[in-house]
């Protein structure tokens, strides 16, 4: 049986695997942001909490570019990368807002500004991963 585009169970199986693998893991952004004291701390690294959030969102972006990229419509493909990063940054910044209601925590914007970095980081690696997988197949075909 062959699934027309708009189908339903195309449109589902869209969303369990690009979009519910997003909101899991911005569920656990949120769950951790909202402990007063994180289970890890990199204190021997040279400013390791900023690592750890340029990692953190380099794989939100990451996730979020590859639903985009794999959304419909000409609009939302051709601007994947910019919605990537601006929906990253939007969530950090609603990161940091929620940690100034959380005892211990507080709103950094230096935290904010790894964020960022890392949300362009991860939707970059996302957008050279899906040319590179794309030429590498019609280059295998020809």
């Amino acid at each position: 049986m062959k699934v027309e585009a708009n189908h339903p169970v195309k449109k589902w199986g869209k969303f369990w695997v690009y979009w519910f693998p997003v909101v899991i893991y911005m569920s656990l952004i949120f769950f951790l942001s909202s402990r007063s004291r994180f289970p890890i701390i990199p204190s021997r690294i040279p400013y390791g909490d900023k690592v750890c959030h340029c990692i953190e969102f380099a794989i939100l972006g990451y996730l979020l570019m590859r639903a985009f990229i794999h959304e419909d419509g000409s609009w939302i493909s051709r601007n994947a990368l910019l919605l990537a990063v601006a929906i990253a940054i939007v969530f950090g910044l609603s990161d940091e807002v929620h940690q100034l209601f959380v005892p211990l925590r507080r709103l950094d914007i230096f935290d904010l500004m790894a964020d960022s970095l890392g949300a362009a980081i991860g939707a970059w690696g996302a957008l050279w991963m899906h040319w590179f997988m794309k030429y590498r197949l019609r280059k295998g075909r020809e």
